[in-house]
């Protein structure tokens, strides 16, 4: 009977000291404990939630993946034990243990910094990491030196203010986390902003401004709300407590046009250097005007020139991606649209750059758009320019040009679409008064008006009831008038018409068309 008392106190004895256990691992994803009795680690594995397996690198109780894991992820683990043989018999050959481990997460306990001049920005963590990266704003990713697990990474000595996005691993078999802002300011008796775009610079027409402060929204600015002017059709958001942030809609700023923001309260800004000399309540920035060459492919587009122009890749028709191309024009190429296009009319085209066909375009959009017709593409011509085209509105009435020469027999023709409308004799200025050489957009058309003036002699005239007229040049413009005959200089600078001619003439002449007046003889069409 001692015997077999003795013998099962022995046994529970080796029990005792069979012991295995498997936990989280302050270093690597888990461990194995084991008694004395406790037997050898046979085999591990591990897998995701979802059931994807990370295969293991087992260095003696440890367990670590070989390829790595995102932080926070929970990982299964199992292990099979071998038991000694010793208890084997009795208690199995083997032990199954699991365990479901959290990869950890390290978070940044301070996200907002205040930095003196030339002093290293330091970012800090709740919890020892191994590695950390930055991202800046350009783009570019940095490998921050760490020297062993570390609270406290150095981000380098930078400017006064800035921002990155900070990345870490809290251990080495970890993938990098999601990244987190980090924002330093310079010392400042005044709250700090740091603003995107940089005051005083360049601001896309729907680009949107981020104001940082270096305190929070509320004790900043208090309740109230930046006064975006010209609004912009947009709004402000919070995306976090010390960050605002407006977002435009549609097409955004105006072309062209300066932004300001008036803030509630006076904050210093962020240089380069270190902070703005006094505080302020206003941040401006300026965006820039629609580049000439987009200018000359919408309105070909859009039915006013002569020209067609395709694009290599077609910008999307809303009113954020046009006004982004008004600013970078898209690569593409101009056609003429119709075959015998006068050369005359060829001559005065010059892409990319300023020239009387797009000046004649402009003003008759103005016109058309009931707008102020200065043959300027200014925020309005821009914005309802962008508007048609996003739209699919189009000039459908074909395009027009008239050319004189003076040369005797003075003779007018009108082309339109590809077509000679009409020839017809006129009458231009005199010796004394001639009518000036050149191209020029029609200013004014009127049906029926009063001429008057002065004849070269110092006499005045006044001539009532003349019809059908195109101001092109100063006080040229294309006319009827009761004369004789035709076709040599009579006038003080117009070119007078016969009644039937003028008439015909009239509709195809509207403001902006092009009126040439030459010395040679007209070309063929």
């Amino acid at each position: 009977m001692l015997v077999v008392v003795a013998a099962g106190a022995a046994l529970g004895a080796a029990i005792g000291l069979s012991g295995a256990t498997l936990e989280g691992d302050p270093s690597a994803l888990a461990h194995v404990s084991l008694g004395a009795l406790g037997g050898k680690l046979v085999s591990a594995t591990a897998a995701t939630s979802s059931g994807d397996q990370i295969p293991l690198v087992v260095d003696g109780d440890k367990l670590t993946p070989k390829t790595k894991v995102a932080p926070g992820e929970q990982i299964m683990v199992s292990a099979t034990v071998q038991r000694p043989s010793s208890l084997g018999w009795a208690l199995g050959k083997t032990r199954e243990l699991s365990t479901t481990v959290t990869a950890p997460i390290s978070t940044v306990s301070n996200h907002w910094l205040t930095v003196q001049p030339g002093q290293t920005v330091k970012a800090t963590f709740d919890q020892p990491v191994e590695r950390a990266t930055a991202h800046t704003a350009t783009g570019q990713t940095k490998q921050l030196a760490m020297e062993g697990p570390s609270t406290t990474v150095s981000l380098g000595t930078h400017a006064s203010a800035g921002t990155v996005q900070l990345a870490n691993a809290p251990r080495a078999w970890e993938k990098m986390g999601t990244p987190t802002t980090v924002s330093w300011f310079p010392a400042s008796a005044h709250p700090v902003v740091v603003a995107d775009p940089t005051a005083n610079s360049q601001l896309a027409p729907s680009q949107p401004l981020r104001l940082t402060f270096s305190k929070t929204v509320k004790q900043t600015l208090g309740s109230q709300r930046p006064t975006v002017s010209p609004a912009g059709n947009g709004r402000w958001s919070v995306p976090n407590s010390h960050t605002l942030l407006y977002k435009t809609t549609g097409g955004g700023f105006g072309l062209g046009t300066k932004v300001t923001v008036s803030l509630p309260k006076s904050v210093n800004v962020a240089t380069a250097s270190g902070v703005s000399g006094t505080a302020t309540d206003q941040l401006t920035w300026t965006v820039p005007p629609g580049s000439l060459e987009r200018l000359q492919q919408l309105l070909a587009q859009d039915g006013y020139l002569p020209l067609s122009f395709t694009e290599d890749t077609p910008v999307a028709h809303t009113r954020a991606a046009e006004a982004a191309a008004a600013v970078n024009a898209p690569k593409g190429h101009f056609s003429w649209r119709y075959e015998n296009t006068p050369p005359e009319l060829k001559a005065l085209w010059d892409e990319g750059q300023a020239n009387t066909i797009t000046r004649g375009a402009v003003m008759m959009f103005q016109n058309e758009h009931g707008l102020t017709v200065d043959g300027e593409a200014g925020a309005d011509v821009w914005n309802d320019l962008i508007a048609d085209t996003v739209s699919g509105k189009k000039k459908t009435d074909g395009y027009s040009y008239v050319y004189v020469h003076r040369a005797v027999p003075q003779k007018l023709t009108l082309w339109h679409n590809g077509k000679v409308v009409l020839t017809s004799p006129g009458n231009t200025g005199i010796p004394a008064a001639p009518t000036e050489l050149g191209s020029f957009p029609v200013f004014e058309h009127i049906p029926i008006t009063t001429m008057s003036g002065t004849n070269p002699d110092g006499s005045k005239y006044n001539d009532p009831g003349i019809k059908w007229v195109s101001y092109f040049n100063g006080g040229d413009a294309l006319h009827t008038f009761d004369r004789a005959s035709f076709g040599t200089p009579q006038s003080l600078g117009c070119v007078e018409l016969p009644e039937a001619s003028a008439a015909k003439v009239y509709p195809y002449t509207p403001i902006g068309t092009i009126v040439t007046i030459e010395d040679s003889s007209p070309s063929a069409a």
